[in-house]
């Protein structure tokens, strides 16, 4: 068996669906700590990352961005250690020949909460702008969080998900939209 320091290229591993034909997402990895590549549907790299729950941050890449992620690579290890994660992360991405764009400075989509601010549609701006106090933009805030992860949910189950998906209702009067975790 090797050794946690040993370099395994990505191209040699398993491709594993992102979403099975059971509409799950791959549980095997939850409360894995590993290095993942997500690909979309050509096999295209879009993302590497690493976690101390694969499976959590699978969930929140697919939320984030439902239609780039369609296959995914992982590499579990059996206990943290940044410094080993952050290298195969590295060389990954070094055989890629190319930086993912989720890796790329513009990649913050792939990494951060969804800032629903950014799809707020010219009416709920303008109401957002005249609005009368900090309560009142937070309840605009929390419909337009709403509307988005309704959008989402749509696209997710078009994709056949039925893994358990839940946003963080804390987040949403602040204009932000990510996952509750556990």
């Amino acid at each position: 068996m090797a050794s946690e320091v040993d370099h395994i290229p990505l191209a040699v591993l398993d491709w594993i669906p992102y979403v099975d034909v059971s509409g799950q997402l791959p549980a095997q990895f939850q409360g894995q700590v590993g290095v993942y590549a997500i690909f979309d549907e050509g096999q295209i790299l879009q993302y590497v990352g690493y976690s101390r729950d694969v499976f959590f941050s699978l969930k929140q890449h697919l939320v984030r961005q439902p239609l780039q992620c369609h296959w995914v690579k992982v590499r579990t290890i059996a206990r943290p250690d940044r410094t080993l994660l952050e290298t195969i992360k590295t060389q990954w991405i070094s055989e890629n020949g190319a930086t993912p764009v989720g890796n790329s400075p513009e990649g913050i989509a792939w990494t951060e909460a969804i800032a629903v601010t950014a799809y707020m549609t010219a009416e709920e701006q303008a109401a957002y702008a005249g609005a009368i106090d900090e309560l009142a933009q937070a309840k605009l805030l929390k419909q337009v969080a709403r509307r988005i992860e309704a959008e989402i949910m749509t696209t997710l189950q078009a994709r056949g998900v039925q893994t358990e998906i839940r946003f963080n209702p804390k987040l949403k009067e602040s204009g932000l939209l990510d996952l509750k975790s556990g």
